[in-house]
């Protein structure tokens, strides 16, 4: 199914240029804040993290319990990887943990492209949205001895060779920006999916697949060091930080595609709304701490914010976008 690359990209646009402006607005709730009514959570909260360790995901999990500790000295919090089926597992785990207030997820794109798949038996309107923290953009990486120095490099060898693409879960940012890439040029890559971005990185150092989408967390070591290129970036405009501000955009080579992964945090479906409101607190804290706006800076983000219903209306656009890229 085509669809078109301006209407894509300017629903993506309308989408942004939103949430920056009610990241920019103190007490994103649409509740207007609040101080939870007097919940406390009982011991240490534990944060699930639906892929494996070492990949964006991951990072963005302890990223975050790392920040919410910063802005309550009172919170532990214990990371725990539940992987599988391209995060079915561990969002499957988090469906069943319904009224669990001790609880939170790490959540990205997953969250909505699962369900679209049909594969599994929840959607985003089963579990809680507590924050949207950031937008994370991907870049197409090869080998550093790869002899395509472009996206549109790829896109032409694709005519006429068989590319290998390395996914990190056939629901993720990087098979849809690979899609969009398809849709846009008419090209096809074959998929070899992975459980995480540490799988998928490992996977093209060892020459196992020929291009890869990560995020500039992900690969910023490896690009320093010389062993990976980036080819360009499914971003809308170039990146302002200083190591990824030569990297030329996929629009700027013909391909005229750009997608962003969200990075946010779910609580349980059924809990009180004393502790939705305890957690929309505690992350409108977190997002004001060093431990935030370092995470922001050693993973190349931008740092759009939705809290509470503000996040509900970003994943109804985001879920109506996704549906028309990767719905049948």
């Amino acid at each position: 199914m085509k669809h078109s690359r301006s209407a894509v990209l300017a629903t993506t646009s309308v989408l942004a240029l939103t949430l920056a402006a009610c990241g920019g607005e103190s007490g994103g709730s649409a509740d207007g804040g609040g101080d939870g009514g007097g919940f406390e959570p009982r011991g240490d909260v534990t944060m699930v993290v639906p892929f494996g360790a070492g990949g964006g995901s991951d990072l963005a999990g302890r990223a975050t319990g790392t920040m919410i500790e910063a802005a309550n000295e009172d919170l532990t919090v214990s990371v725990e990887n539940r992987e599988g089926g391209s995060g079915a597992v561990g969002y499957s785990y988090f469906l069943g943990e319904s009224g669990n207030e001790n609880l939170l997820l790490a959540t990205e794109t997953a969250l909505l492209a699962l369900p679209i798949s049909g594969e599994v038996e929840f959607d985003y309107t089963d579990f809680t949205p507590i924050m949207k923290l950031a937008d994370d953009f991907t870049l197409m990486i090869v080998n550093a001895d790869s002899p395509w120095n472009s996206c549109a490099d790829v896109v032409e060898a694709a005519e006429t060779e068989r590319i290998t693409a390395g996914i990190s879960g056939i629901t993720g940012l990087d098979n849809i920006v690979f899609t969009l890439t398809e849709q846009e040029t008419g090209v096809e890559f074959d998929r070899v999916p992975f459980e995480s971005g540490g799988e998928l990185t490992a996977a093209l150092l060892g020459g196992q697949i020929d291009i890869a989408s990560l995020n500039p967390g992900e690969i910023i070591g490896q690009l320093e060091s010389g062993d990976v290129k980036a080819l360009c970036a499914f971003s809308e405009e170039r990146y302002e930080y200083e190591a990824l501000a030569d990297i030329e955009t996929a629009a700027e080579q013909g391909i005229d595609v750009s997608f962003a992964q969200f990075r946010g945090v779910l609580a349980p479906g059924g809990i009180s709304e004393e502790a939705r409101q305890y957690w929309i607190d505690t992350m409108e804290a977190a997002v004001e701490t060093e431990e935030y706006q370092t995470y922001i800076e050693d993973n190349y983000l931008q740092p759009n914010t939705a809290a509470g219903d503000e996040f509900v209306s970003y994943l109804e656009g985001n879920n109506e976008l996704l549906q028309q890229v990767i719905g049948e």
